[in-house]
């Protein structure tokens, strides 16, 4: 009964878009011959015989395209690209038509061009508008489907938080099934996992989604297998968030779907906005700070022998090692002897004027140049010293995750007080929730806190 129900709904849906296409086609030759002022009009015949060809093309270029299998869970851009594939597949298809089949008529392609943008948005709009119909009915609890929830641990969880939010989507959970009975809150407990052929047979139970953790991954065949053939959906939600911290994405390379465990963020138009935002940031930045800059560079000269500016080999994103600037703290060549260590409390090679710096972040000022060539991020983690880089990927599991991106001269843990010699065990959690949650809205309000918080003394740092 649910299925025949849902292709007459199908069928309805592809009788509306027809309909549209074909006014779309009139509405075409009315705005070029009509509206648009045209003497030599042709008649309107020729363009009506157009239209056996054009509902049966952009029927097929539909239905090809998958528009018309339910999407719950689907989005409006995927939707939209679909809808606009599809039309300009029937378009190619109507042209060679034309060219082909209707060789002694003369088709404006202004009209053509026009009926393909108008059926674009028409239909995008009006799947658009159902699409916010039906969501108001769900809502309501009209053209609901019921769901069960397999699996525990985290994936089980965010699935029920998700639904649980989305209520708009229609998807109805009748319960979990678990070897837990500790469920989230109006949850029903409906038993083990093992329990799933039972639940069907119980129940009327329209989709499934299988969320095991990873460590119960051995048990999907026999879940499957549970199911069996019910003609009910089946979506499983794979245990990404225990494989690893930094979020992913996925991806479909010649119809086979690719999940990215360790993909930053930052790719594409993200990487562009951020560099942009680093130049515009760091290019004002820097003409504020100059003239302390100049002060902090003549105090240097006339408090301690040795230059202004000190260099240190630093790993900055994808593992690059860069030279990073700043003020000379210390005396000159002070780890000949200790080689490299963390500065500590009352470090007798630090300078007078160097233990002030260092206190107020003032000593990082010169990094703006690094920002400037590509160097570092004004946000991001803190870039380490490669001798210190072995020692804690040693120790810190995901330590190596945090050079998905490049280094910043402040970051979301130096903001929450992990800087200098602290955890690094909170500071790489730190670290990752940044790399996890980017945007650039993140990074101004990091920026933000950094200058209402940043020159203060700091007892962290030596």
């Amino acid at each position: 009964m649910l299925k025949a129900h849902s292709r007459l709904v199908e069928n309805l849906a592809l009788v509306g878009d027809l309909c549209l296409i074909a006014v779309c086609w009139v509405l075409a030759y009315w705005i070029r011959f009509h509206l648009m002022h045209v003497t030599d009009v042709p008649p309107f015949r020729d363009y009506a015989l157009q239209l056996i060809p054009i509902l049966v093309v952009w029927g097929i270029a539909f239905r090809t395209f998958d528009l018309y299998r339910p999407k719950r869970l689907g989005s409006h851009v995927s939707e939209w690209i679909d809808v606009a594939k599809a039309s300009l597949l029937g378009a190619l298809i109507l042209v060679s038509i034309m060219t082909f089949v209707f060789r002694g008529y003369e088709y404006s392609r202004l009209v053509i061009l026009l009926f393909l943008a108008e059926s674009i948005v028409t239909v995008s709009v009006a799947r658009a508008a159902l699409r916010e119909v039906l969501r108001f009915a769900r809502r309501h609890g009209y053209n609901l489907r019921y769901a069960i929830v397999v699996g525990g641990g985290e994936p089980a969880a965010e699935v029920l938080r998700v639904l649980n939010r989305r209520r708009d989507v229609g998807i109805f959970v009748l319960g979990l099934l678990s070897d837990k009975k500790e469920v989230p809150e109006n949850v029903r407990w409906l038993g083990g996992i093992e329990d799933v052929r039972t639940v069907l047979d119980r129940q009327q139970v329209d989709i499934v989604f299988i969320a095991l953790p990873h460590a119960d991954a051995s048990r999907l065949t026999s879940v499957l297998s549970g199911i069996g053939d019910d003609p009910i959906a089946i979506h499983l939600v794979p245990d990404v968030f225990s494989l690893v911290p930094a979020r992913g994405g996925v991806e479909e390379f010649e119809m086979i779907p690719f999940i990215h465990l360790r993909e930053s963020r930052l790719y594409g138009w993200n990487r562009v906005l951020k560099r942009g935002f680093d130049l515009l940031f760091g290019a004002v930045g820097l003409a504020i700070v100059a003239p302390v800059m100049l002060a902090i560079g003549v105090a240097l000269k006339l408090t301690s022998p040795g230059p202004v500016l000190y260099q240190q080999e630093r790993m900055g994103v994808d593992g690059r090692r860069f030279k990073m600037l700043k003020f000379r703290t210390m005396r000159v060549n002070a780890e000949e002897e200790t080689g490299p260590v963390w500065a500590r409390p009352d470090d007798p090679r630090r300078t007078a004027l160097g233990v002030f710096l260092r206190r107020t972040s003032l000593d990082e000022l010169p990094q703006l140049f690094n920002v400037l060539r590509g160097e570092m991020s004004l946000v991001g983690p803190r870039p380490e010293r490669p001798s210190f880089v072995e020692e804690f990927r040693r120790r810190v599991p995901g330590y190596m995750l945090r050079h998905k991106v490049k280094a910043g001269i402040t970051g979301w843990a130096q903001i929450n007080g992990w800087r200098g010699n602290t955890s690094i065990e909170r500071r790489i959690e730190c670290d990752l929730y940044y790399i996890e949650r980017w945007s650039l809205g993140f990074d101004l309000k990091i920026l933000l806190q950094t200058l209402w918080y940043g020159f203060r003394i700091n007892r962290n740092a030596h």
